[in-house]
């Protein structure tokens, strides 16, 4: 079924996307589509997996200071 953009504003913007995007305007359409819904999920809620992960790491109990950072160097 076509999706008629009557919005010039739309359409300059789903032009843009497909332009940023390198695809035509119809897969930038459907990208935005897409990807949308997945922005409405709050931060905290999106950014869990990552900091569960982060968490399960061990702790070493060392502090990363100056010194530390210039040993990777051979400072």
């Amino acid at each position: 079924m076509p999706l008629n953009i009557r919005s010039e504003e739309v359409n300059q913007r789903a032009e843009k996307l497909a332009s940023r995007a390198g695809v035509s305007k119809t897969e930038a359409v459907r990208l935005a589509l897409t990807n949308e819904p997945a922005r409405r999920v709050p931060l905290a809620e999106r950014l869990k997996p990552l900091l569960d992960r982060m968490d399960a790491v061990p702790r070493t109990g060392l502090e990363a200071d100056k010194a530390f950072f210039d040993s990777l160097n051979d400072e």
